[in-house]
């Protein structure tokens, strides 16, 4: 069982917006808290998750996760692939490939389908 400063080192981490280059696949196990994701004009749409509920976010989304008011989750990541864990701050990056990716499989059909 983690200490409770390595608990709030990694809510701190999860809280600061960031991204990941392979799909973020999660199933709620327990619990409830925030995904906030960035939508297509940078505004953020946040999603509360409960016991039972699966999210997946695409790769190179921009996103952040926060415990709701009961400060208690029990979340699994599952991967299709080799596990990437590392997430890379807004604040620390201007170009990423992932980035790059999600901007052209997604915003840009989002905002070609929404014209």
């Amino acid at each position: 069982m983690p200490q409770e400063g390595e608990e709030k080192k990694k809510i701190a981490m999860f809280a600061t917006e960031h991204l990941h280059e392979d799909e973020e696949i999660r199933y709620i196990m327990d619990g409830s808290g925030y995904f906030d994701v960035r939508d297509q004009d940078d505004k953020w749409i946040r999603v509360h998750t409960v016991t039972g509920d699966l999210v997946i976010l695409p790769e190179g989304i921009y996103h952040r996760f926060t415990p709701d008011e009961a400060d208690y989750i029990h979340a699994m990541r599952l991967f299709k692939e080799v596990p990437k864990w590392t997430p890379y701050a807004r604040a620390t990056i201007t170009d990423h490939p992932s980035r790059a990716k999600y901007e052209t499989e997604f915003l840009k059909n989002f905002k070609a389908k929404s014209d």
